[in-house]
């Protein structure tokens, strides 16, 4: 695990190196790069494979206090990721959170020469479902992100439905979901972070105008959707894909939202072979 530090704080990130093009992994929120641990041990004998933690309510330590953590502000921070390690030419992959359309809006994925995006955030649905508004009613009343994240140590909170047991179809091992949640739970700091994050998200007219900005990139573009998901409404990922350019659509059968959770292998096959059909030459994203 290495460090770097940004404008909101210093993050921690994985990278597995190598000569091979990169894959830049981003995460859910209260949820960690581990999510992607089964998709990176597929692919990283091929692609150099980068995970930055990002402070969306697992980090092992809280950001600055007057770090800008709204949604623009937290998609900028991968944008300045990638700058600060030098990082060109990447597949931005992402699942759950959907902070590389919000990059893409505000003018900050000049690095970034295609995206996956597998079951996420998308147009007006931030943030997806029961879960999600749970969090941002917390977010909002004081001590409830501390007593959400105590309920959250039982494995009935854990998969009830309607919360994090709509995310995936198999049950995430207690040890990585203890990794998950033990942050926000041990660390006001952390639940700080998350409820600045929480109460920042806008309207449903601005987040609607800023999915119409990603128009602008003309790099190619996998949509990955599951097909059992309950959290992404089916059509977004078929908008989502004609949404770009060169955007196309696949489902994954037998998948809740947490597709690197429940499909590894059927993910990795389909981001391999985009990876292998598609070529990129400079940056792709419009200005």
């Amino acid at each position: 695990m290495a460090e770097i530090e940004l404008s909101a704080g210093t993050i921690e990130y994985t990278d597995t190196g190598g000569d091979g093009p990169v894959l830049v992994f981003v995460h859910g929120v209260a949820i960690a790069p581990t999510q992607w641990r089964h998709v990176v041990a597929e692919l990283s004998g091929e692609y150099r494979c980068v995970l930055p933690h990002l402070p969306l309510g697992s980090h092992p330590r809280p950001m600055r206090p007057d770090a800008d953590l709204s949604l623009p502000g937290l998609a900028g921070l991968i944008g300045e990721f990638l700058e600060r390690l030098d990082l060109r030419d990447v597949t931005l992959v992402q699942n759950d959170w959907g902070g590389a359309q919000i990059l893409v809006a505000h003018g900050g994925a000049e690095r970034v020469a295609r995206m996956v995006l597998v079951a996420c955030e998308a147009f007006d649905n931030y943030p997806p479902g029961v879960a999600g508004r749970l969090l941002v009613r917390t977010a909002r009343l004081p001590g409830g992100l501390a007593l959400l994240m105590q309920l959250l140590r039982f494995r009935a909170a854990r998969r009830a439905p309607g919360g994090w047991g709509w995310m995936s179809k198999r049950p995430v091992p207690d040890e990585i979901m203890d990794e998950w949640f033990r942050p926000g739970r041990e660390q006001a700091g952390v639940r700080r972070d998350l409820a600045a994050y929480g109460r920042s998200l806008p309207p449903r007219e601005v987040l609607l105008e800023w999915a119409e900005r990603n128009r602008s990139f003309h790099g190619p573009v996998l949509v990955v959707w599951a097909a059992e998901d309950h959290l992404m409404p089916a059509d977004h990922g078929r908008r989502l894909a004609d949404l770009y350019p060169h955007g196309r659509l696949v489902t994954i059968p037998d998948s809740y939202t947490l597709v690197p959770e429940d499909q590894p292998a059927a993910l990795s096959a389909e981001i391999r072979a985009f990876l292998a059909e598609t070529s990129v030459s400079g940056p792709a994203a419009a200005s």
